[in-house]
């Protein structure tokens, strides 16, 4: 999609903090991090929401989110993580996943670049 920003980010258009990626998904630190090691789960294909997305598809995400919320909560020393979906309220129509660890009593103590560096 031309003016999707997580198009633009699978075309190396937008510079991302990618921790992940393999053929079907990448996952970046999100830029506006609501706690700290807030990732997003992206599938490069274009998805607009939830309800269009493949079935395998959305098992390989969730698969990708359940390796990756190990490393998460091990790496950055916290108690557990949210999975989150938004659908139709989201700033960006292109399926994806949040990871929020900690979600329950969020604080941001390290930039996002810092997370970055604990998790590539």
């Amino acid at each position: 999609m031309k003016d999707c920003i997580f198009c633009k980010i699978m075309k190396a258009e937008i510079p991302a903090k990618k921790i992940y990626e393999d053929d079907v998904v990448i996952a970046i630190l999100d830029i506006n991090p609501v706690v700290e090691g807030h990732v997003l789960i992206i599938p490069k294909e274009h998805f607009d929401n939830f309800y269009s997305i493949p079935d395998s598809i959305l098992l390989h995400v969730y698969d990708v989110a359940r390796k990756l919320s190990k490393e998460i909560v091990s790496k950055l020393n916290k108690t557990g993580i949210t999975l989150q979906i938004n659908q139709g309220y989201t700033l960006v129509n292109h399926f994806h996943m949040h990871l929020l660890p900690d979600y329950e009593t969020p604080k941001l103590e390290k930039t996002v670049d810092e997370i970055y560096e604990i998790l590539k």
